[in-house]
C-alpha cells in the first residue's frame, strides 16, 4: 500500500465521519427527493453504496427485503443502526460497487443514489448493477450530472479537477453519468433533470438527474 493510498483513505474516513453528522440535517432537503426515488421499489432490492442509510426510512411496503453494500466501516455502522429502525427488512454488508458478490439475476431493483459520482470506476460499476438484476428489473437512480450551462459547467469541472474530490470522500460534480447508465444497457423509463440544493442561481453540486431505468428482457 503507498502514500497515496493511505492519504485517500484518510480523507476518505474523514469525509464519512463528517457526513454522518452532517446527514441529518441534510435530509430536510433531500428527503422528498429519497421517497420520489424509491416510491416504485419492489421486491428483493440491492442498494449500492448505502452511506449512514438515508434510504431505509423511505423504502415502501412493496420491498420484502434489502441488501445494503457499503464499504465505509464508520459509515457501514452507521447504516447498521439506520436497518434495525427501517420499515422493511434491510442487511448491511461490506462491498465495493465495481465487484458486487452477488449472483447474477438475482435481483428486483438495484438503488443507487449519490454514489456513481464517487466510485473508482462508474462504468464497472454500472455493469455490475446491470448483470445482478433481473431481466424487466429497474434501476432507480439519484445522481450528479454536469449542468446544462456552459458557465456552471465549466465550474463544475474545475471543481472536480482540484478541490472539491479531495473534501468531498471522492465525489465529482460532472460526471455524465446519464450517458453511462445508457451505454451500461439500460433503458429509461422515467428521467427528470432538478437542482438540489435548488438554489437561484444554481450551484455547482445542484444539478442530479432522477429516475427509473431498466434492464430489457433482450440485450
Amino acid at each position: 500500500m503507498n502514500a497515496t493510498t493511505n492519504a485517500t483513505r484518510r480523507r476518505h474516513r474523514l469525509f464519512a465521519r463528517c457526513y454522518g453528522r452532517l446527514s441529518p440535517a441534510m435530509e430536510q432537503g433531500v428527503a422528498e427527493h429519497r421517497r420520489t426515488l424509491l416510491r416504485a421499489a419492489a421486491g428483493h432490492v440491492l442498494e449500492v453504496g448505502a452511506g449512514a442509510g438515508a434510504n431505509f426510512a423511505h423504502y415502501p411496503a412493496g420491498v420484502t427485503r434489502v441488501l445494503a453494500v457499503e464499504p465505509e466501516p464508520h459509515l457501514r455502522r452507521l447504516a447498521g443502526a439506520a436497518a434495525r429502525e427501517a420499515p422493511v427488512p434491510v442487511q448491511v454488508v461490506d462491498g465495493v460497487a465495481e465487484r458486487l458478490e452477488v449472483p447474477d439475476e438475482s435481483f428486483d431493483a438495484v438503488v443507487a443514489c449519490l454514489v456513481l459520482c464517487s466510485v473508482g470506476d462508474r462504468h464497472a460499476a454500472l455493469a455490475e448493477m446491470f448483470r445482478v438484476l433481473r431481466p424487466g428489473g429497474r434501476l432507480h437512480f439519484f445522481e450528479h450530472v454536469p449542468a446544462q450551462s456552459p458557465g456552471l459547467r465549466r465550474v463544475q469541472r474545475v471543481l472536480d479537477a482540484t478541490v472539491w474530490p479531495l473534501l468531498n470522500g471522492g465525489c465529482h460534480l460532472a460526471p455524465d453519468t446519464q450517458a453511462a447508465i445508457r451505454r451500461a444497457g439500460f433503458r429509461y423509463d422515467r428521467l427528470h433533470h432538478l437542482n438540489w440544493p435548488d438554489t437561484r442561481p444554481p450551484l455547482p453540486p445542484s444539478p442530479h438527474i432522477l429516475g427509473v431505468a431498466t434492464r430489457p428482457h433482450h440485450v
